[in-house]
């Protein structure tokens, strides 16, 4: 017989929202206070949050755990998948050297640092966030700005102000693919609501980077090229969010404001080329490789950008999906139902295996390999080093997920939705905070998305506020928790080589994540009560995660990816060509 949850197990909505909240609370303790490891804090807080559904809500101690597993499951596979794959292309740049070229690529095209600080900062780390996530992008800019003469502190604290509006949509969208999974709202419904918020931001931040580097009389000399840098962004997160789905739009939005910026300065350069005072000369800083050289080393992320992007189209996901298998979890599928609902819960379990988005990123890899000149056995070698090197951010993954079901499934979600409905009109200011300190907590939206998505669900739907804003908003309050979560920090700082100067950092990030934070909530709630024609339009959320899926042609699909293997077989002659005008230096040689 099925288990009906209780929304309100101690008569008391106020008590009964402190009882839900006490995992929660545990984990900001486990890594704020006490600084856990976060598969450590998240084992803990899955413990915590068992006995809470147990003893509190009286959830049969089997559905506790069942539910658990379930969202383990959906940690591991597709988000875990998508992350791995992404940090293993990445890695694969740098293990044949092509990274260094791209690197170069970039920082060799002006000697204001500026500019440096919105190309590498902010759009290069914009791509890095969209194709791997997870640190890399604070790591890899803070290292370069470093390397290239800024003093470590301050190049830590420039990547971390930079890292917010690329963050809904890092790691190939894995943020929004959980927040869609969690709170059953469409991810392409989703995709486009976050990017409809976070435009602001992106015009905003390149601003707010000159503004800090060199004042007000800095953003003056320089606004013509902040604004082609934000505005491109924002136009290239907007069109590829609104129109291609959560997964391509910050790849697609940095190339296109690195390219604009890149074509800007060449009709255009500040008058007075700024740098640090008391600074020292600077050497090395141009670019010298070939065309050729530079298009061979950014070859795995233009393969990345056509294997994701088809991976996106619904008539290629349909031939791919021919293989899925789907099975019900035994024990919990219908084991649970909603007070009030007619019909039990799903919990089924899909393994697309083949259409998952991480699938394709591991064929681009592949791919790469081959372009790349690289040996199997080293191909192989490397992936099971970032299968090692992420083994614990994996598990943190798999705890996190796990949390978010026993809290959906036992009905913790949804009492401390039902409480904070007592904010009324005021909760579209409040949600971005949720999301906010959500990313504090855990250093990741895909963890906030995770932990507070059905609450945003459940109490947008209560104060009767379209909740597709307030899951959004979750994401897009999340951004900007991502310069002040420890995790984040701690990056930056062992980037740098600066460990030890946290402190310095979350004191230089706490107020800008704050304004930023308060600008997300005014967007959220005049787009709530004003303009209300920004949210998409769309059909009855309760019936939209188990629609029947839209007939799609699957001729359409093959012809894509057929069209798609010419391209990068086009691609790949043309370095091949430039390699053997280059001689054996275009070979790639291990230990090298």
């Amino acid at each position: 017989m099925p288990w009906i949850q209780v929304y309100d197990p101690v008569n008391n909505l106020g008590l009964s929202a402190l009882l839900a909240v006490i995992p929660i609370l545990f984990l900001f303790y486990a890594l704020a206070i006490r600084r856990m490891k976060g598969h450590i804090a998240g084992f803990l807080t899955v413990v915590v949050a068992i006995i809470v559904a147990i003893l509190g809500y009286r959830m049969p101690a089997g559905l506790a755990v069942l539910s658990f597993l379930n969202g383990g499951l959906y940690g591991l596979f597709p988000i875990s998948w998508i992350v791995v794959t992404a940090v293993f292309l990445y890695q694969i740049t740098v293990k044949t050297g092509q990274f260094e070229v791209i690197k170069d690529s970039i920082a060799g095209l002006t000697e204001d640092r500026r500019l440096q600080a919105l190309l590498i900062a902010f759009s290069f780390g914009a791509f890095l966030e969209g194709s791997a996530g997870f640190g890399t992008p604070v790591a890899i800019t803070a290292a370069m700005l470093a390397g290239l003469g800024f003093n470590p502190i301050y190049a830590a604290s420039i990547c971390l102000l930079a890292n917010t509006a690329p963050v809904a949509f890092g790691g190939i969208g894995v943020p929004v693919i959980t927040l869609a999974q969690v709170s059953g709202i469409d991810s392409m419904l989703l995709s486009k609501m976050i990017s409809r918020q976070l435009i602001f931001l992106s015009v905003l931040v390149p601003f707010w980077l000159v503004a800090i580097m060199s004042g007000w009389k800095g953003v003056k000399e320089t606004w013509p090229a902040c604004l082609v840098s934000g505005g491109s962004f924002a136009l290239g997160q907007w069109f590829s969010a609104n129109y291609l789905g959560p997964m391509l739009p910050n790849i697609i939005s940095a190339l296109f404001s690195l390219v604009c910026l890149l074509l800007f300065l060449r009709v255009w350069q500040p008058r007075n080329i700024w740098r640090f005072p008391n600074e020292p000369a600077v050497k090395g800083t141009r670019n010298h490789h070939t065309p050729g050289a530079v298009l061979k080393a950014w070859m795995p992320f233009i393969i990345l950008t056509l294997m994701v992007g088809d991976w996106g189209i619904n008539s290629v996901k349909a031939v791919l999906d021919q293989v899925t298998v789907k099975f019900a979890i035994p024990g919990l599928h219908q084991a649970v139902i909603k007070a009030g609902a007619s019909k039990a819960m799903d919990a089924i379990f899909t393994f697309n295996w083949l259409s998952a988005a991480g699938t394709g990123i591991l064929l681009a890899a592949f791919i790469s390999m081959l372009i790349l000149g690289m040996r199997f056995g080293d191909w192989l070698r490397i992936f099971g080093e970032t299968l090692y090197d992420l083994r614990y951010a994996v598990l943190t993954i798999f705890m996190v997920l796990g949390y978010a079901y026993i809290a959906n499934f036992s009905g913790m979600s949804t009492t401390l939705g039902q409480a904070l409905t007592v904010t009324g009109k005021a909760f579209p200011f409040v949600a971005p905070f949720l999301g906010w300190l959500g990313v504090f907590i855990t250093g990741s939206d895909t963890s906030a998305n995770a932990l507070f998505g059905k609450l945003q669900y459940i109490t947008g739907q209560n104060i009767g506020v379209d909740p597709v804003l307030t899951v959004a908003a979750n994401s897009s309050g999340g951004v900007t928790g991502k310069m002040i979560s420890p995790q984040t920090i701690a990056v930056a700082t062992a980037a740098t080589g600066y460990v030890g100067k946290e402190g310095d950092l979350f004191r230089f990030a706490i107020v800008p994540s704050i304004l930023m934070t308060v600008i997300i909530s005014i967007i959220t709630v005049l787009q709530a009560y004003i303009f209300k024609w920004m949210i998409p339009a769309h059909g009855d959320l309760t019936q939209m995660a188990t629609a029947t899926a839209v007939k799609v042609n699957l001729a359409n699909g093959v012809s894509i990816l057929a069209g798609t293997i010419i391209v990068i077989i086009i691609l790949a002659v043309i370095v091949a060509s430039g390699n053997r005008s280059r001689g054996s230096r275009g070979v790639y040689t291990p230990g090298k």
